[in-house]
């Protein structure tokens, strides 16, 4: 079940919504859930100020232990996932991609003695990137500029998973498209890309996000089980 998942932002979004959900929706559990976002792609028009906006909340965000309620962000799972955030972080910046936030592992006070990384936030980057392409499993977001709806929907496409997406427009008609011609198994519409309920929601993606087999639904039940095809003549039984 992994996944890139990406966030459409158009420009006749709400923007404190978008950022809300990118924040939430990239950061979350440290972004290390299959559904986590780590792509936003955002059209050109409010670009600049979408990044601006993200990069603050991003910074504001308080990372620690996550038994404190005052926490809105916890740690890596382990050293090695640590380490495979900070390397990310180092192809990003090789790429050529701007960092706009964090980029940095927290190593101050209690935190010394466990595998926190900043929230962190690559902008101007290209969709064929490796921070694009690759999953990470923490909390690293690549933001993308996109001219309009149709190259949007090309980057969300534009990935060998299928797991989760979302889309920010107050429009129906690209409401409408992204429900025929966005390619995942869970779409959400001006929220996050994460927090499907099991047994309310059924979950499953597409390509090598998974078969779309919906957890949480009645369907996947059949996966329990053995079909069997029986066939009778007609006529030789009385």
């Amino acid at each position: 079940m992994g996944g890139k998942n990406i966030i459409i932002v158009m420009d006749d979004a709400n923007l404190d919504l978008a950022v809300d959900g990118a924040i939430w929706g990239g950061f979350g559990t440290s972004g290390q859930r299959c559904t986590a976002a780590s792509r936003v792609a955002v059209q050109k028009k409010v670009y600049g100020e979408f990044v601006t906006k993200f990069a603050e909340r991003a910074k504001s965000l308080r990372v620690g232990n996550g038994l404190n309620a005052a926490t809105d962000m916890g740690p890596c799972i382990n050293e090695q996932q640590l380490k495979t955030v900070m390397s990310y972080v180092e192809i990003g910046k090789n790429e050529g991609a701007k960092l706009a936030a964090g980029g940095h592992r927290l190593q101050d006070g209690d935190m010394a003695r466990g595998w926190f990384h900043e929230p962190t936030i690559f902008s101007d980057c290209d969709a064929k990137m490796r921070i694009c392409q690759e999953e990470i499993f923490g909390p690293v977001l690549a933001v993308t500029k996109a001219k309009d709806f149709d190259e949007a929907l090309s980057m969300a496409n534009d990935s060998e998973f299928g797991l989760t997406g979302a889309v920010y427009s107050q429009n129906p008609k690209k409401i409408e498209r992204a429900e025929e011609e966005f390619h995942v198994g869970n779409l959400y519409m001006n929220r996050k890309c994460t927090g499907a309920l099991v047994g309310a929601h059924p979950f499953g993606g597409f390509n090598m996000s998974g078969t779309d087999s919906k957890s949480g639904g009645q369907d996947y039940l059949l996966l329990f089980l053995q079909a069997k095809t029986v066939s009778e003549k007609v006529g030789a039984t009385k």
